[in-house]
């Protein structure tokens, strides 16, 4: 008996089968808004001794949220809409049920046990991460870092038995269609483009070193004041339209953005004498923040399906967008650079120019979020090429710290003094987040093709001139309509790029505008 035959004559009409599968959903993401709740406090604020603790309550609180969405309730909510989505009119509605099922049928494979092994390794792996990274001892973590990749493979083969290989099934939780196969397409024809491009701005900065030099009043050091800097990131966060009355900025070990949904969304950073990270950082962050809070909150979008981010690399464009197009930017030091003059005064004698050169220098390093955009997506597939490879058994997690020592002189010509500045620095391993650094990198190529189309769309001379007068409110708009609102109405991240730009995903506008923008810097 076909599907729509057989869903019709279990009993409820469409309608009223949809609103009860809403009613499901809103009640998952409610506890789901508790769990992020959750999280954010134990990156924030969690004294070390509750620890334990907290594991505890995030895994009974995993276990009940997986058991309301595979229970019968759910069951029966989704098995009354199955294949019915065409019949629905509103496209926010057909992706709210097109996504409810796939999620019912990913978790329905996972059992409760599974979810709470999950969650309680998640709290445990992460306290573990942060004792290792402050003694920069990663044989203490490769342990329990072992045991999360063993989880997470599991979890993928699981979730997604048709997937080619396990991390295809890792990378389709925060990529969804994406696969292995694609990535290594897509950055292979970037490193074909970044290795020579790199080469070229290596070899002009040896022949002349004073080509990047910043200018000595931008120089990091302690004068550079905490609170002061604090103050004005908040300022900035704010003027690109961070509503503070719905979400909150905090300081944490490593910046990222959580929180409970578009109402409260909750962001950090950290400060310290390197000022140029901790501003990009908030920046950074603020557009992760503003596509939260940009979220649809109508009927068929408010905790539902349809208004969720579509990807991480969708998120990670918007974030990008902000930092790479905006930030770093010459029109945004024309607005910024006086702030930084009245906050710090010994900076006058560096003008809106040596502010954007300061920030656009190449400088091969460490650390991943300090990297420039040239040599950044070098550092995700190094991390990249790790995941995978354990995952296909090909390499052990002991090995890892190594293997990174390698590849990062290889391919970037630096070394690797310890391991809290190598394979220890990010978080996203220790909270089982295996398989999202790709999306860095994508939503870097995505964020070059959205800002184009902006540009078009807007008018070149128009928009740069906006930024330049600290005007943020049209870009931010243009991206509200375009991406925030649309949410997860398409279903995937090429299909959202052809929607708004026409094109799909591809590293040929990223590698066009980082040629023009550095042959103009280092006059290659």
């Amino acid at each position: 008996v076909p599907c729509r035959a057989r869903c019709s004559a279990a009993g409820p009409d469409l309608q009223t089968a949809y609103g009860a599968l809403k009613s499901q959903l809103r009640d998952v993401a409610a506890l789901s808004e508790v769990e992020g709740i959750l999280g954010y406090d134990e990156q924030c604020f969690l004294p070390p001794g509750a620890a334990p603790a907290r594991a505890a309550q995030k895994a009974a609180l995993a276990k009940v949220v997986h058991q309301m969405r595979t229970g019968d309730a759910m069951r029966d909510a989704v098995e009354a809409v199955r294949g019915r989505e065409d019949e629905l009119t509103d496209a926010r509605a057909r992706a709210n049920v097109r996504d409810a099922v796939a999620s019912f049928d990913k978790e329905a494979r996972k059992s409760a046990e599974l979810a709470e092994r999950e969650a309680r390794l998640e709290s445990e792996t992460y306290a573990a991460w942060r004792a290792a990274r402050e003694a920069s001892d990663f044989q203490s973590f490769a342990p329990k870092l072992a045991e999360m990749f063993e989880l997470k493979r599991l979890v993928a083969e699981t979730t997604r038995p048709e997937a080619r290989e396990p991390y295809d099934g890792a990378l389709d939780a925060f990529e969804r269609g994406y696969t292995a196969e694609r990535l290594d397409a897509v950055f292979s024809e970037l490193r074909e483009g970044l290795v020579p491009l790199l080469r070229q701005i290596n070899e002009k900065k040896e022949a002349s070193p004073d080509v990047d030099a910043p200018h000595p009043a931008l120089a990091a050091g302690p004068q550079w004041g905490v609170e002061e800097q604090i103050e004005l990131s908040n300022v900035v966060a704010k003027a690109l339209g961070f509503d503070e009355t719905k979400g909150r900025i905090d300081v944490s070990t490593h910046p990222f953005t959580g929180g409970a949904g578009p109402t409260d969304v909750r962001m950090t950073s950290r400060f310290s004498d390197n000022w140029a990270e901790g501003f990009g950082a908030i920046v950074h962050e603020t557009g992760h923040a503003l596509y939260e809070q940009g979220r649809d909150l109508s009927d068929e979008g408010e905790r539902l399906p349809s208004s969720t981010a579509l990807s991480m690399g969708v998120h990670e464009s918007q974030s990008l967008l902000w930092e790479r197009m905006v930030l770093q930017s010459r029109e945004f030091w024309c607005y910024a650079a006086p702030l930084f003059h009245e906050r710090f005064p010994f900076t006058r004698p560096a003008s809106a120019e040596d502010f954007y050169r300061m920030y656009n220098r190449v400088c091969p390093g460490h650390i991943r979020v300090e990297a420039d955009e040239v040599t950044y997506p070098l550092h995700v597939i190094l991390r990249y090429d790790i995941e995978r490879a354990i995952f296909a058994g090909e390499l052990s997690v002991s090995d890892v710290p190594s293997l990174w020592r390698d590849r990062m002189q290889s391919d970037l010509g630096v070394t690797v003094e310890d391991d809290a500045k190598g394979c220890l620095q990010d978080i996203h391993w220790s909270f089982g987040a295996i398989g999202y650094f790709p999306s860095y990198t994508l939503g870097a190529l995505m964020a070059t093709q959205l800002f184009d189309a902006a540009l078009e769309e807007m008018g070149a001379d128009t928009l740069r001139g906006q930024i330049a007068a600290g005007d943020f409110a049209p870009l931010r708009e243009w991206l509200r309509v375009k991406v925030h609102a649309s949410g997860s109405v398409h279903a995937s991240l090429d299909d959202l790029l052809v929607d708004i730009t026409g094109a799909p995903l591809s590293p040929k506008p990223f590698m066009k505008y980082l040629r023009e923008k550095y042959s103009e810097l280092y006059q290659l």
